[in-house]
């Protein structure tokens, strides 16, 4: 039976963060998207820009419920130690492709937890190795528009899997929230 998590808000826009929630049957009280700005800093390595932006969105969030639990996320790509964030247009995805195209790169995602008591940030990376990928197979994808609002420019749990080669880690973590991160950081505040 699936029952709504009384006192959690996720703090995020993506569709996919509630849809995976909902596996494990946790349903947010409610749904908030924090306004932050998500420019890096200038010398900030990726991991720290992921792991802050994760705890801005969080602390936005609390700024307006500071009674409830709110459980806010970022997930980024990160390839010889650059950011592949949302792709702009279709060029840049295009790009991005190209870019991990019969290579590693790797998928973290930092998860906040934040309440009036307890306070808690973890990372999950995953590393994913892709095919080597033709144009024919980009163009094709690009066209599904699945790239779209997506860290990376691709959608694992779309036809972007057939490009996987590898998966190394969390695969819910590639879309966008590791499970087992976030029911653990669920158990610490007596959600779960």
């Amino acid at each position: 039976m699936v029952e709504i998590t009384q006192g959690l808000i996720l703090a995020s826009a993506s569709p996919r963060r509630l849809e995976l929630l909902k596996k494990i049957n946790i349903i947010p009280e409610s749904i908030e998207a924090a306004e932050i700005d998500e420019t890096p800093q200038k010398k900030e390595k990726p991991i720290e820009y992921c792991k802050r932006l994760a705890k801005e969105k969080g602390e936005f969030v609390f700024k307006k419920f500071p009674e409830k639990t709110i459980l806010s996320a970022d997930t980024i790509v990160i390839c010889s130690n650059r950011i592949f964030g949302k792709a702009k247009t279709e060029d840049e995805a295009r790009e991005f492709l190209t870019f991990f195209s019969g290579r590693k790169h790797r998928v973290l995602t930092a998860i906040y937890i934040k309440n009036k008591d307890k306070s808690k940030l973890v990372q999950a990376t995953t590393k994913v190795t892709f095919n080597r990928l033709e144009k024919r197979d980009i163009d094709l994808y690009l066209q599904t528009k699945e790239w779209e609002n997506k860290a990376g420019a691709y959608a694992i749990q779309g036809y972007a899997d057939r490009f996987v080669k590898t998966i190394n880690g969390s695969y819910s973590n590639i879309v966008g929230l590791s499970l087992n991160q976030a029911f653990n950081l669920l158990k610490t505040v007596n959600l779960v």
